[in-house]
């Protein structure tokens, strides 16, 4: 099988800030504040075949987590192509997805609808993802007063059972126990 689930060519990803000023000078001040422009991912390419895996290594700050975002569909670059040849896609990234407010079990209907199931489809596998997860009673709680742990268990389990086509995980994995971690890595 050589097709490409992935194909990423010369993407560039920047963001605009400005430095921090006060409100006054601003008001005051007729010069317009200039935005400094950060240069998060600069012409990356590769691409990725079915059923291959690929780890993208580097410090801090490299960009990891905006190539993987963009890849998502949550940033867009600037320039460059993503191509995804019609396959499906979910992002397990920590801190990203979940309403905060709402319990386990709300999440995980919100959650599956955004990667395209239908509310139907998403409460037939719900008693597996719970189980998957082994959040016990918890999923009643809202994820708010979820430990890292939960939360990346039920992220997990989410994307697990539903089975995107293609699985993206950002560091959600360095969380939990090490019995999850392996019940996730053998999935």
């Amino acid at each position: 099988m050589n097709e490409y689930a992935i194909e990423v060519k010369n993407l560039c990803i920047h963001y605009k800030g400005l430095k921090s000023y006060y409100i006054k000078q601003s008001l005051l001040s007729r010069k317009r504040q200039k935005a400094e422009v950060f240069q998060a991912v600069k012409n990356v390419s590769f691409s990725v075949r079915e059923g291959e895996i690929l780890g993208l290594v580097g410090k801090n700050g490299s960009g990891k987590s905006t190539i993987l975002n963009a890849v998502a569909g949550i940033f867009a670059p600037n320039s460059g192509t993503i191509d995804l040849h019609g396959h499906s896609v979910s992002l397990l990234s920590i801190g990203v997805g979940f309403q905060r407010e709402l319990s386990g079990r709300e999440n995980i209907i919100l959650s599956g609808m955004l990667l395209g199931f239908s509310e139907k489809q998403v409460r037939e596998r719900m008693e597996e993802i719970i189980e998957f997860s082994e959040l016990g009673e918890f999923i009643e709680a809202p994820v708010r007063t979820y430990s890292s742990g939960m939360y990346s268990k039920l992220a997990f389990s989410i994307t697990a059972i539903l089975e995107t086509d293609i699985m993206l995980i950002d560091e959600v994995l360095s969380v939990g126990d090490a019995k999850f971690k392996k019940r996730a890595t053998t999935r």
